[in-house]
């Protein structure tokens, strides 16, 4: 779906003389946690008089940016009829606006996740292991220029490149944590199809089950695509380290990694689907002659070249 198009229609909504907020369009929308992306849609907004994003402030009356500049906002609130003093709005609450006609796509896409995750498979189902591809996404500074996404396949022994690609196409999804898959399936689904060669196994650049809900990206799409796939991340989001293993409510869900003792800060690999724990350090290992394994290191650069 694209969220753009769906979080600009729910601004629409808003009556003259009122406002909402990032938090308010977050929850229509389906989850709080995607007040940030809410946000960053407000700036990135194409059309400040056809989605009328200056009636979007803080949950505490305090404005917020706007693209256009903040005086623009102000002058554009105060032509509504909303009073503004010292950068807040006056008398917030009872300007605030919150019942949006909505049908919660994010907590469809949430229900989506469980249920699929209910499918992975922690186990080796493969057959021998000859390549490994690794997948990567590269995103523009606007949400509305094309991004790219590479994929490079090497063979597991001698780690020689034997296919690499590029697709490049606009996102419908901006970043929202926990959600990564639906920005960035579409694009991988095109790199897949259009491989020549079949690796047996894909590296991602994004968790596997460790997500709060077992299905990061690698798992997701490992699923969706019916691929065994592992999940190497560069940050940690959720769970507790403990002895170089990362566990979410007390299970166990994937590994922290160093390459050398010259890196400074680890990876997190994960299992995505079809591949044990086990092996999916094992296959990080053998590639990661640097801070991240070959195959999504040399996807990485193919990627930002082409954005």
């Amino acid at each position: 779906m694209n969220l753009f198009d769906y979080t600009y229609d729910l601004v629409r909504q808003i009556p003259e003389g009122k406002i909402s907020s990032y938090g308010e369009v977050a929850k229509a929308l389906g989850d709080i946690i995607a007040s940030r992306a809410v946000g960053r849609m407000m700036n990135q907004n194409p059309n400040a008089d056809n989605m009328p994003c200056f009636k979007i402030v803080h949950s505490d009356g305090r404005l917020g940016g706007f693209g256009l500049g903040i005086n623009d906002k102000i002058k554009r609130l105060e032509e509504d009829n909303v009073s503004v003093d010292d950068g807040k709005i006056i008398d917030f609450v009872s300007f605030l606006f919150k019942d949006f006609k909505t049908n919660f796509p994010l907590k469809i896409l949430r229900n989506e996740q469980i249920e699929l995750s209910k499918k992975v498979i922690l186990k080796d189902d493969f057959p021998k292991l000859e390549t490994v591809a690794g997948i990567d996404v590269a995103y523009p500074k606007s949400e509305f220029e094309n991004a790219t996404g590479a994929c490079v396949v090497m063979d597991y022994k001698t780690k020689d490149i034997i296919e690499e690609i590029t697709i490049s196409a606009k996102t419908e999804f901006p970043y929202i944590s926990t959600y990564l898959a639906y920005r960035e399936l579409p694009i991988i689904k095109k790199l897949v199809n259009n491989l020549k060669t079949k690796p047996t196994i894909f590296l991602f650049d994004g968790n596997g089950i460790l997500h709060p809900y077992s299905i990061g990206l690698a798992s997701h799409a490992g699923i969706v695509l019916d691929v065994p796939s592992i999940g190497v991340a560069k940050r940690l989001l959720y769970g507790n380290v403990i002895n170089n293993e990362v566990f979410i409510n007390g299970k166990k869900r994937g590994f922290i990694f160093f390459s050398s003792t010259k890196i400074k800060n680890p990876i997190y690999v994960s299992p995505g689907n079809r591949v044990s724990f086990e092996t999916s350090l094992k296959i990080v290992k053998h590639f990661s002659r640097y801070k991240i394994p070959e195959p999504l290191r040399k996807a990485h650069i193919l990627a930002s070249k082409n954005v």
